[in-house]
């Protein structure tokens, strides 16, 4: 039986698996119109949070030239502590939408399933793990598909973008959300934007067919292309207004987001009918609206060969280490569970857990406690490890990509130094190092078998939401998925490799003082870490 006092750690690690339609901004600033045609079930409602600068307490809004409401919370209570984080919708701005039967009920493919379409009841919890007198807490809109859909399939002008960095599974989702347009609901019209952003307004579009999608999941990176930077919200806008689409399927990390959102928030002020669909993206597996990434399970897979072949290398020569550079800007997800899937890794460093080199303890004394035991040893550094021991020329150069995403300094090759210039110096020991760094080979290769499946989901939930007539769904915020170093995932890390923690007393106290808001029931949501679903 768990104490209370342990619940941060069960709660940061039990996450509900259904999917779930979440909003882009992360005040959820959003205020629904009074004539929504969009109701919510009376039962959930007790009372609707309405902006005080919304249009209707403020009719004098100079902010919004097409008089519809600013964006205020939209936030749904009930009764034993129960909160729906509730989604925009077209109809809160637009009035009298008509709305339509959904094809999926003639769709042959799904006359064998028991209930076509999800109850506009239908919740998820934000967690599964609570006590008999906790408040039910928060919940989200439950994805699938609607039995009203607010847009005709022949009418329906849909584009898809691709920005950021290569993940396995973009070409999976890009192709699951043209057949599925295509085969659930007869949307014939898709648009594929190049190049990023910047496509919409200075680069050619691409028809895309079944036909044009049909292999494209066996190949890695994305067929439209991707680019970092290049945002202009007013062109943007003015592109999907001009071209006359009316959904837009935006798959990108953190960064790509926020653009969407604001994408979002210009076209809800110009009062278009047009939906706006995130579908978040990232290796790392960072990003907290989500369980879990498309492409992190193909990249853990593929993590495990080049921790494989440092292993064959260590082995192969006396005093020999293996180090292995791997994706992890800020969570180091990558790289843990690369390190418990492979079993060959003495020692996996992550941005979440500070260690130290020099002293008892430390990694130079556990490299050389296992060079004298094994003679051979396999380390495993997320890229954003250590960066704060980095030499103060070094981090005070603070530069940025074309996404605001600052610049690591290498530490794989900084840490590979240190290592043979200390038993070098220190030790009069000669060490063969041998860096492995596959962080662009991991990018670039297919999704793989459970990712496929995942993207379809995604792909599918995101296709459902915006026939429905959601918009701006999906919420990117500033808070990140990090593993949580006092969670029981950490400590089978630890307890597989046999490694220090490389924490004393305090940083370890300092840690659980961070967590206690989960203790007492009230942390901001977005704070919560999925990292494992079978505590």
């Amino acid at each position: 039986m768990e104490s209370k006092n342990n619940l941060s750690t069960i709660s940061s690690s039990a996450s509900l698996s259904i999917p779930k339609f979440r909003c882009f901004d992360p005040t959820n600033s959003y205020t629904a119109h009074p004539q929504s045609t969009n109701q919510i079930h009376p039962r959930f409602v007790k009372d609707l949070v309405v902006s005080p600068n919304s249009s209707h307490v403020d009719n004098n809004n100079n902010n919004n030239s097409m008089g519809i409401p600013s964006t205020g919370p939209k936030i749904v209570s009930g009764e034993f502590g129960y909160v729906l984080e509730d989604v925009p919708h077209l109809s809160d701005y637009i009035p009298h939408l008509p709305t339509y039967t959904n094809p999926l009920q003639d769709n042959p493919s799904y006359s064998v399933v028991k209930q076509y379409f999800v109850d506009m009841d239908d919740t998820v919890a934000q967690q599964i793990v609570v006590q008999k007198d906790s408040p039910r807490g928060t919940h989200f809109r439950r994805a699938g598909p609607r039995q009203k859909v607010y847009f005709e399939s022949d009418e329906v002008h849909a584009c898809i973008v691709t920005c950021g960095g290569l993940c396995p599974g973009l070409n999976t989702v890009i192709r699951e959300i043209v057949c599925g347009l295509y085969y659930m609901y007869g949307v014939h019209r898709v648009l594929g934007i190049e190049g990023g952003y910047r496509g919409f307004y200075a680069r050619n579009t691409i028809p895309l067919t079944p036909k044009v999608v049909n292999d494209i999941h066996k190949r890695g990176g994305t067929i439209l292309g991707t680019s970092r930077g290049g945002y202009e919200t007013s062109k943007i806008v003015d592109s999907i207004q001009d071209r006359g689409i009316n959904q837009v399927y935006i798959i990108g990390g953190d960064g790509t987001q926020k653009g969407a959102s604001v994408i979002y928030e210009e076209i809800r002020r110009r009062g278009l009918r047009v939906s706006v669909i995130g579908i978040p993206k990232t290796i790392d597996n960072d990003i907290p609206v989500i369980d879990k990434s498309f492409g992190f399970d193909s990249a853990v897979e593929e993590a495990q060969r080049a921790i494989n072949a440092a292993h064959v290398e260590s082995e192969s020569s006396e005093n020999c280490i293996g180090l292995v550079k791997l994706m992890g800007r800020y969570s180091g997800f990558i790289a843990m569970y690369a390190t418990l899937a492979s079993r060959d890794v003495d020692c996996c460093l992550i941005p979440e857990s500070p260690f130290y080199l020099e002293g008892p303890g430390g990694l130079f004394d556990y490299i050389e406690k296992r060079l004298k035991e094994n003679g051979h040893m396999v380390i495993v550094i997320a890229e954003g490890a250590g960066q704060e021991l980095l030499s103060e020329s070094l981090r005070h150069m603070h530069q940025e990509d074309a996404s605001g995403n600052k610049l690591l300094h290498d530490v794989g090759l900084w840490i590979s130094q240190q290592i043979k210039d200390h038993f070098k110096k220190e030790k009069k020991m000669t060490l063969n190092l041998k860096y492995i760094d596959p962080t662009y080979m991991i990018r670039a290769i297919p999704s793989n078998a459970s990712d496929n499946v995942y993207c379809t989901l995604l792909a599918q939930s995101a296709i459902h939401g915006a026939m429905a007539g959601y918009s701006g769904f999906t919420r990117i915020t500033e808070n990140q998925n990090k593993v949580v170093i006092t969670d029981r995932m950490w400590a089978r890390l630890l307890s597989s490799t046999n490694q220090p923690s490389f924490l004393d007393t305090k940083v370890t106290k300092n840690t659980e003082e961070i967590e206690t808001p989960l203790e007492n029931g009230d942390a901001n949501p977005e704070k919560t870490v999925t990292t494992s679903k079978t505590n």
